[in-house]
């Protein structure tokens, strides 16, 4: 009995401990993480896909968001809106600055430092998030010195909240101070160095984020790319591209004008318009610039109607590249754009304007060139002979009724005066039939 008694309660003890093993085992496994990848310029596709990454950790259940980052700066308000996205956070945000060689620069210097946990990878750098200009200098206007006052605080603000260096911070944006990974750690800007994303999981295990306890190695990692829509928005919003969409909007609306009922070119710079004024509104764009353009367009077509020996189409030509050059000055050096870009740009537009619109207006306002209107001022042989009464004339091809109020003989040529329906007024040029037959 005592024996039977051993082995009921080994089964009993065992089946009671395998559930609460297994329920164990499958709450470590179940542990996940989310993984964005955010790499180039900071702009408002990254803050957008920034948000998403952290909408779509929640719903996954992650315990944090791992951010991988590589990023040479981007603009001021979207750095904004990151680090309040940050803040607002109820999910732990980790920012890592990788792989080997990637940067935190400008505004990845706030973003970084905003995170609940900021980890660098071997070989990176973090700092120099001085403003700067769309060419790259300082700035050091009246408007442009409260931008740096603004950067200052908002960074001393940040290395509060996160309870790190706030002097090195003021000193990357005033002196534009950059840092070594290791330095970083020394300094108290960054909490680890990590060699890859699993040390990175191991490293932050244990680690307490607002009162949680983080629990990362051998999670799950669920990694989520940039979708459609943000792929696309994110480049349309390159300012080579925006100036290429610049390009085909004139073109093409100007094509339609020139040439009505084309429709491609029409809808084509519809598009590319729509497309540009959607970029615009969402960067820092100079009107200016846009006003510049602009004039090129009416100094372009003006000279189809004014000859001014080419006067008109230079001026457009430096119009349209300053209104280039300044439309995207208040961009950051990270966003500027090339002369590479600006002079062809200048160039092709130009010769547009040259060879095609130019030729096009003309053409466009002239004299009709089609129908029986071009008839008038033609000359005409006659093959019966004309009068008052009536006659036929031949010219292009076909044969017309035609009358006279003088007496034209057979073989002689007419002058077209007037077309009414299917008759046409003829008179004599008989000057010309002399000359002609002589020559």
């Amino acid at each position: 009995m005592i024996r039977l008694f051993l082995i009921l309660s080994f089964f009993m003890f065992g089946q009671g401990d395998t559930p609460a093993d297994t329920t164990a085992l499958d709450s470590r496994d179940s542990v996940s993480v989310s993984v964005i990848r955010v790499e180039g310029a900071i702009s408002p596709t990254t803050t957008n896909y920034i948000r998403r990454g952290i909408d779509n950790a929640r719903e996954n259940g992650s315990v944090c968001l791992i951010i991988e980052m590589d990023t040479p700066g981007g603009l001021l308000e979207s750095t904004k809106n990151i680090v309040q996205t940050f803040f607002d956070s109820d999910i732990p945000i980790v920012v890592y600055v990788s792989p080997d060689g990637a940067r935190a620069a400008s505004a990845g210097t706030f973003i970084t430092m905003a995170a609940h946990i900021a980890a660098m990878a071997p070989s990176t750098t973090i700092g120099a998030a001085s403003p700067v200009s769309g060419s790259g200098a300082q700035m050091d206007s009246v408007m442009q010195n409260k931008v740096f006052n603004y950067s200052e605080s908002f960074i001393e603000s940040i290395a509060e909240r996160r309870d790190r260096n706030k002097e090195w911070a003021i000193s990357a944006v005033r002196e534009g101070e950059a840092v070594t990974e290791s330095e970083a750690l020394e300094l108290n800007v960054i909490d680890l160095i990590a060699e890859d994303r699993d040390d990175l999981l191991q490293q932050i295990d244990g680690r307490t984020v607002e009162g949680d306890t983080l629990r990362t190695t051998g999670a799950t990692i669920t990694e989520i790319p940039q979708n459609l829509a943000e792929n696309l928005f994110g480049f349309i919003m390159r300012p080579e591209v925006m100036l290429i969409l610049t390009m085909i909007a004139i073109y093409g609306i100007v094509g339609e004008v020139t040439n009505p009922g084309a429709i491609v070119p029409g809808v084509a710079g519809v598009i590319a318009l729509i497309l540009l004024l959607y970029a615009s509104a969402a960067m820092p764009i100079n009107i200016a610039g846009f006003v510049l353009i602009g004039l090129a367009i009416i100094l372009f077509v003006a000279e189809a109607f004014t000859p001014t020996f080419g006067l008109l189409i230079a001026g457009g030509a430096v119009s349209f590249f300053l209104g280039a050059l300044m439309l995207f000055q208040d961009l950051p050096e990270s966003m500027e754009l090339s002369w590479a870009w600006l002079v062809p740009a200048t160039v092709l537009t130009t010769l547009f304007f040259v060879w095609i619109v130019t030729a096009g207006l003309k053409i466009q306002f002239s004299e009709n060139r089609t129908g029986v209107e071009t008839m008038i001022g033609q000359h005409a042989e006659v093959v019966d002979k004309v009068n008052s009464s009536g006659g036929r004339v031949f010219i292009s091809g076909e044969y017309w009724n035609a009358y006279s109020d003088e007496e034209i003989e057979k073989g002689a040529l007419a002058e077209v005066e007037e077309v009414k329906g299917l008759k046409m007024k003829v008179k004599p040029v008989s000057d010309i039939t002399s000359s002609s037959r002589q020559s």
